[in-house]
């Protein structure tokens, strides 16, 4: 079921609009504005996601978006360094990293509710709490995943655990959720959908959820912060104010109706970058250097 919600506009936001309809978006922009995703390599996989939002992009604001292709986050953060592009669909972990590199803003969020980490065992498994998992193998997602490496990371060290010594770290990427069903693991720490992925692909075996993490910041798209402020708010301005049109051409394609129409999710155009500094600290507390 696709469920849209919009935000109600700040007073800043409201008078941004104010502004907008004295001059027109495409009078305080460049043009093209150039957009790029980090977790899509290829132009032709890229067009195919973004094809539908980047006309919408265009229909309302009267800028023509153009799709750019990247190869990894560290290609993304360098961009957005150098302005070679002005937005990039991002995760929370890869914003603070960016914000290494260049100011940065946000042009609105993916705000996933159920969004966070999870710790899964088997049901018949002596962990009881994170504590129990000293002297055990555990499996996470991907290195620099916010939900499937950086905030499993803080739980266990919240949970007074050191990671270097008391836990065997396996990053098993797409295979985490097969080698808890296998036994090659004693845990798998992921995000908080991993728990139903494990529950439906091994029906046969009883799991317990272990820990949960509280809920995690959106999905950013990044805005790179060297764009006049005129056009950052007239930006903001316009696409909240069709904001529903706007996130059904993004999830019009398939690619992105998968990542994105989930657990009430929606479009914020209030998203505060200071929400982000939580990701920043979790990064701390894991001991996980920023450039990792």
């Amino acid at each position: 079921m696709r469920i849209i919600q919009t935000i109600a506009l700040t007073s800043g936001l409201a008078l941004a609009a104010g502004a907008v309809s004295a001059q027109s978006v495409a009078d305080l922009c460049p043009a093209p504005l150039k957009m790029a995703d980090t977790g899509i390599e290829g132009m032709g996989v890229l067009e195919e996601s973004f094809a539908p939002f980047a006309a919408k992009f265009e229909e309302i604001t009267g800028v023509e978006l153009a799709l750019y292709s990247l190869s990894n986050r560290t290609a993304a953060g360098t961009a957005l360094q150098f302005d070679e592009v002005d937005f990039v669909f991002s995760g929370p972990s890869e914003f603070v990293l960016f914000q290494q590199l260049a100011p940065l803003d946000v042009l609105f969020s993916i705000e996933r509710p159920s969004y966070g980490s999870s710790f899964v065992v088997k049901a018949d498994s002596d962990i009881m709490t994170m504590a129990d998992l000293k002297g055990h193998k555990v499996a996470l997602k991907d290195v620099g995943s916010t939900s499937g490496h950086i905030f499993p990371m803080k739980m266990m060290k919240d949970a007074g655990l050191d990671i270097d010594k008391d836990v065997e770290i396996v990053m098993a990427g797409d295979a985490r959720i097969q080698v808890l069903i296998n036994g090659d693991v004693d845990a798998m720490g992921g995000g908080n959908k991993d728990y139903a992925a494990v529950l439906e692909q091994d029906p046969g075996t009883e799991y317990r959820l272990l820990a949960e993490s509280g809920r995690l910041p959106g999905d950013p798209v990044v805005m790179r912060a060297s764009l006049p402020q005129d056009c950052r708010d007239a930006l903001r301005a316009a696409l909240a104010e069709n904001s529903d049109a706007l996130w059904a051409a993004l999830t019009e394609t398939p690619n992105n109706a998968e990542k994105f129409l989930e657990d009430d999710s929606y479009m914020s155009f209030e998203t505060d970058p200071a929400v982000y500094d939580m990701v920043r600290d979790a990064y701390e507390v894991a001991g996980i250097a920023l450039d990792d």
